[in-house]
């Protein structure tokens, strides 16, 4: 391979994810062979032990080849597509070969050219650091409107391929200069990178001066194209054996992920469950009036959010039971904050995301969160960075009609929640036998942090308030 053509295909590897996590699952691919992209565009979501992220493209040109099929688990490192950055040259017969089944070796001079502190990473873990500096993009000639940024690209091109580069036209055209995450935040956030000045070292515009833009703009921004809806995320094929009589499903990402965490946290942790009935009445006739309130216009108010409130409300009270074991220290480290994590059932398997500090949260502001949290899981969307750090966990399995459970703790937390089913029983009330709204609430916790007392007064504190509730007032 000469000199242009190592220079004019660039491969993407699959990125260093970090937290000790060595492959990833190509789920669906965006873009095909032949397909023009840009810098910062996603061209494929990939599944790690974390969680489905989407992946950006650090280069501009036009895809040359897909290395990898859709469900096919890569190593970190491993080449997954080749681009073509510098189309329409006269070389091409020396383009390198495509498989599809195999990971590629790097071209050479075109890895070499990219700065060693300059590595692609997966939406939401950010960028490594680096003492390295990233070249400027050299401005281009290009004509007003449209057809400015295709002169910049033919100029850059030209200038890769050894040519000269087009005279000017009319105006030049400087690229802003940004990351792809950064790109991506900005695409959705509707900012337009030319826009904005950059704080970051040799010009390059940050996350925190997208954020700034977006606070600073006065007007409307007018509304974007709606994306194409994405095409369903492949899974794990399950394969019949012979005769039908057996089925047998491929354990990977996610679901591989969580069933190691909780065999982890089952033989780890020893696990105590605590149970409690409670007449729930009074709470759901609060849900409803709050669905009226004008204070909770356009969010969405059920049971859970009250149930997380009275969580909230009891760990205040109790603030030993916020806490995580440091084995290597042999200490308790009881947190001042608390991360609540929703245990959420998706297609690719259990997650618990968290929200982050749900102790300072009005009401409104907590069931913005948990509508958040529950879409975006159930959507596939959720971040690695969603599920780190929670502290305690709420599990709703009433949803299924199931009355309650002995939920196994998120790994490094104290406690997880159990709701059971809401249902009409009947329950004395005041001396007479009535139907009232009943759940069944069930508390495991980790005994080495959690002793029988505190998380008895722990669970008394959560039915105490949803039998009533006007003790979020008066307890708060």
């Amino acid at each position: 391979m000469t000199a242009d053509t190592s220079a004019r295909y660039r491969e993407f590897k699959m990125p260093d994810v970090g937290e000790g996590l060595t492959e990833a699952e190509i789920l669906k691919w965006y873009v095909q062979p032949g397909d023009t992209v840009v810098d910062g565009q996603v061209v494929c979501e990939v599944e790690t032990a974390k969680a489905a992220v989407e992946l950006p493209i650090p280069y501009d040109g036009v895809v040359h080849a897909l290395r990898f099929d859709e469900g096919t688990t890569v190593d970190v490192g491993a080449s997954i597509i080749t681009v073509d950055v510098a189309p329409g040259s006269d070389d091409s017969a020396a383009a390198p070969a495509a498989p599809a089944a195999a990971p590629a070796e790097p071209v050479g001079e075109a890895d070499a050219a990219e700065p060693k502190g300059r590595q692609p990473v997966l939406v939401g873990y950010g960028v490594s650091e680096s003492s390295t500096k990233r070249r400027p993009r050299r401005g281009a000639a290009a004509v007003p409107g449209q057809g400015a940024a295709a002169s910049a690209g033919a100029a850059i091109q030209a200038e890769m391929n050894g040519h000269a580069a087009p005279a000017p036209v009319a105006e030049v055209l400087t690229r802003p200069l940004a990351k792809p995450p950064v790109r991506k935040l900005a695409k959705d956030l509707g900012v337009d990178l030319t826009t904005i000045t950059p704080t970051g070292p040799d010009g390059i515009i940050t996350r925190e001066d997208v954020h700034a833009a977006t606070a600073a703009a006065t007007a409307v921004p007018a509304p974007e194209a709606p994306a194409p809806a994405p095409a369903p995320a492949a899974t794990a094929a399950p394969v019949a054996t012979a005769g039908g009589r057996e089925t047998r499903i491929p354990v990977k990402g996610v679901r591989k992920a969580t069933a190691a965490a909780m065999v982890g946290s089952a033989f780890t942790a020893p696990h105590v469950t605590e149970f409690v009935t409670v007449d729930v009445t009074r709470t759901m006739r609060l849900v409803e009036e709050l669905k009226s309130d004008k204070d909770m216009a356009g969010v969405r108010v059920n049971p859970l959010l009250l149930i997380a409130k009275a969580l909230l409300v009891a760990i205040k009270r109790h603030p030993e039971v916020n806490a995580t074991w440091d084995e290597a220290a042999q200490e308790i480290v009881v947190k001042h904050y608390v991360n609540l994590g929703i245990a959420a059932a998706t297609p690719r398997g259990l997650l618990v995301p968290n929200i982050k500090d749900a102790h300072d949260q009005t009401l409104p502001q907590l069931a913005q969160s948990l509508s958040e949290l529950v879409s975006t899981a159930r959507e596939g969307k959720t971040t690695p960075a969603a599920m780190q750090g929670g502290t305690v966990t709420i599990t709703n399995v009433g949803v299924f009609g199931v009355d309650t459970g002995t939920p196994i703790l998120n790994p490094g937390e104290s406690a997880i929640l159990a709701v059971g089913a809401i249902k009409l029983q009947p329950w004395v009330h005041k001396g007479k036998v009535k139907p009232r709204q009943v759940t069944t609430l069930a508390l495991s916790f980790d005994h080495r942090l959690v002793d029988g007392e505190l998380g008895s007064k722990v669970l008394a504190d959560v039915a105490a308030v949803l039998e009533q509730p006007k003790r979020l007032i008066t307890w708060a």
